[in-house]
């Protein structure tokens, strides 16, 4: 054979051919019709404005998620959104929790419970406050407990109904504004003190980042000890935006701080409409929100105490603000 045919791994290829091989089933020209015109994104499940219709739909079905007339939608850089729901777990949380009145759907009661004085007490307070009682399987029970100990008791708290920034600003609320914003605030409890606190110095309501930040859970209820049911807590989802929104509506914004350049007594900004700013413990606040505070304030304490946690500091300064503007007891 002539040429290079006689060269090891050598391959005879026949003669070329124009057109499709033998067999394609016409790959190429399926290949060229194309997929038609691209759906529009709220048509695509894993677009987020597919999501965004869908949730829009679950709200209009529910009532959920609805803002009153007249008030401003995408502005303040937040939402009205509801938080995931939550299970307690264990006899004593949940005896806990249904004494703190919690908000809660269902008491979840493992099949031939051996009864106590906790099973007892928590099937009473669930009947007087009309929750549904579930006789559930305890395989059942472990996975609505992600396998925690729960001891054959289960309550499921339902989702939180934030409000939205912007129904804090009520013209018609009593006494001078007072908002308390949360900047890295990640322990519930904190939270729920700091809204126990808000309730009992006249303030009008809690604003919560979406991200990054403590949010309403059964600890969160329980700390508050009832004043989460009065006091409206709304989620932003950005905080920045959020502050320059209530500045535009005319209110001061203070950030308390270690550091800050005016000492607690010395607030001369009590008598104006106030969004107090709380920072996390560890950091602070960050640098974004602290660029929108109109004055940094620190609790003045004895040389070589060491920093409030976020709960105490924030009741301090809402006792001073109280005291201030006339409302505090004396």
């Amino acid at each position: 054979m002539a040429g290079n045919s006689q060269r090891r791994g050598a391959v005879r290829k026949g003669a070329s051919r124009k057109g499709a091989s033998v067999g394609s089933g016409g790959q190429r020209r399926r290949s060229l019709e194309g997929k038609g015109p691209t759906p529009k994104a709220e048509e695509r499940p894993n677009h987020k404005a597919y999501k965004a219709v869908q949730r829009a739909a679950r709200s209009a079905g529910t009532g959920g998620g609805s803002r009153p007339t007249g008030q401003r939608g995408g502005d303040r850089g937040g939402r009205r959104t509801r938080s995931s729901t939550e299970v307690v777990a264990g006899r004593n949380s949940v005896v806990e929790a249904l004494r703190a009145d919690i908000p809660a759907s269902t008491l979840y009661v493992a099949s031939r419970i051996d009864s106590d004085d906790r099973v007892r007490e928590a099937l009473r307070l669930a009947t007087e406050r009309g929750i549904a009682l579930l006789e559930t399987p305890r395989g059942e029970l472990d996975r609505l407990t992600d396998g925690a100990v729960h001891q054959g008791l289960a309550l499921q708290v339902p989702p939180y109904d934030y409000a939205h920034p912007s129904e804090l600003v009520d013209p018609q609320s009593v006494g001078i504004p007072l908002v308390v914003a949360l900047d890295g605030i990640t322990d519930p409890r904190n939270l729920g003190a700091i809204i126990r606190s808000v309730g009992a110095f006249g303030g009008h309501g809690v604003v919560v980042p979406e991200r990054r930040s403590a949010g309403m859970t059964a600890a969160a209820w329980k700390t508050s000890a009832g004043a989460a049911s009065r006091v409206p807590v709304a989620q932003a989802t950005n905080l920045t935006r959020t502050l320059q929104d209530f500045r535009k509506d005319g209110y001061f914004v203070i950030g308390l701080d270690m550091d800050g350049d005016v000492e607690l007594p010395d607030l001369d900004l009590a008598d104006q409409p106030l969004v107090v700013v709380v920072g996390s413990e560890g950091k602070g606040l960050s640098r974004l929100v602290g660029e929108q505070c109109d004055q940094i304030v620190s609790i003045p304490m004895a040389s070589g105490t060491e920093s409030l946690n976020a709960g105490i500091a924030t009741g301090v300064t809402l006792y001073e603000i109280a005291r201030q503007r006339g409302t505090g007891r004396r």
